[in-house]
């Protein structure tokens, strides 16, 4: 090829490049979306050992079970982010085990305990490992559920709090990334997904991105699954793993809602469809877990703060095959509140058969139960056919 031609190609593909860097989200496709936005997590896995007390779980296990994690997150973010994690060898901590255990109950856990065994775990990789070659830590305890008192928690942003950024140094003054989360070696991988993404969520004006969507203060009645655990699911249920974890030891855990998708920064804008007052289209809502759905979700604001998401839920995929249900979704969200105390959510489902109890049929489908109004609102959403895997609603507004 001549200079020439060779030139022009070099300054056309140049062009095309820049123009897909500084268009908006909302002229991007998926796939130019996904590559464009690389979203990496990587964590140090710091494999903790307590004396008198054998690990019972591989290396080579703890390993697997973070590979599904990179797996469930490439899938929930339909490809956008990925999990690369290097685990440490096991490091065995000063005091007992029984020195650092704690309450299964979020609100009576003691966090000086907390507090002592994230420092000695970062005391003791010190040495060996560079933190800031990570942008998050995780914790791994060779200990099980019930001698430790919780399967996993968020260290950072959480039980030491968020309202205010912790700084975690090492002896030698390492600053470790992003947040801590901590996971006992029966940690389910809803679990380990639930925790981490309080981390990758992070903190903004004081306040965690991606809460828990369980209510703490049932939490603290019913703390684990043996004393009653799912009362506290008043808000989204069985329907995302920042609810419920997970729904059994023996099931991947449900996939993440469009809410929980938007707050990670995993829902590409130009797959939702904004309805604003006086409009009333019909449209084809795709299933959330699919990648190719043109639509997956729609927002209706309401105020400032306040809007319906609709989005569609199918048993489908390699998550959401779980799922209690099947149907659309609608979640009642309010960005002024913070965490889920005292019966209020930042999310809400709301619930089509409240007869079927924990929000397992809270779907709005076909034939049964297929419109849901807000009448103060003068809002109806409608579901009037079911196209395979997708479903077609139509949504009213008063102007």
């Amino acid at each position: 090829m001549k200079p020439f031609f060779r030139g022009v190609l070099f300054f056309a593909a140049a062009a095309l490049f820049f123009s897909i860097l500084t268009a908006s989200p909302a002229m991007l496709s998926a796939d130019e979306w996904s590559v464009l936005s690389p979203d990496r997590k990587t964590g140090l896995v710091v494999l903790t050992r307590f004396p008198g007390l054998d690990p019972r779980i591989a290396k080579e296990e703890i390993s697997r079970r973070f590979r599904r994690l990179d797996h469930y997150v490439k899938d929930m973010s339909y490809g956008k982010a990925s999990v690369e994690v290097d685990l440490t060898d096991w490091y065995e901590m000063p005091l007992p085990l029984s020195r650092y255990a704690i309450s299964p109950s979020n609100l009576k856990v003691d966090k000086s305990r907390v507090t002592d065994l994230i420092q000695h775990a970062i005391d003791a990789a010190d040495r060996d490992h560079d933190f800031s070659r990570y942008s998050f830590l995780v914790v791994f305890l060779g200990a099980r559920f019930k001698e430790y008192g919780m399967i996993g928690l968020c260290g950072y942003p959480g039980m030491l709090g968020w309202s205010r950024t912790l700084e975690l140094r090492t002896k030698s003054g390492q600053i470790v990334p992003g947040g801590v989360a901590i996971f006992t070696s029966q940690a389910h991988l809803g679990t380990l997904f639930h925790d981490c993404a309080h981390v990758w969520g992070g903190v903004k004006d004081g306040r965690r991105v991606v809460p828990c969507l369980y209510d703490h203060d049932l939490q603290e009645r019913y703390p684990t699954r043996d004393t009653g655990w799912e009362h506290a699911l008043i808000n989204l249920g069985y329907w995302d793993p920042m609810s419920c974890h997970m729904i059994s030891f023996d099931l991947p855990p449900p996939g993440i809602s469009s809410w929980t998708k938007i707050r990670l920064g995993w829902l590409n804008p130009e797959k939702m469809r904004l309805v604003n007052p006086g409009e009333s289209p019909e449209i084809l809502l795709g299933p959330l877990s699919e990648k190719s759905s043109a639509v997956h979700a729609v927002k209706i604001p309401l105020t400032e703060h306040t809007y319906y998401l609709v989005e569609n839920r199918r048993k489908a995929g390699s998550f959401d095959i779980a799922l209690p249900g099947e149907g659309i979704l609608v979640m009642y969200c309010d960005d002024r509140i913070a965490e889920c105390r005292h019966g209020k959510a930042p999310v809400k489902l709301m619930n089509a058969d409240p007869g079927i109890p924990f929000l397992r049929g809270a779907a709005f489908r076909l034939p049964d139960r297929p419109v849901f109004t807000d009448r103060d609102k003068g809002i109806e959403i409608t579901v009037i056919e079911q196209e395979g895997p997708s479903a077609r609603i139509r949504i009213r507004r008063e102007k």
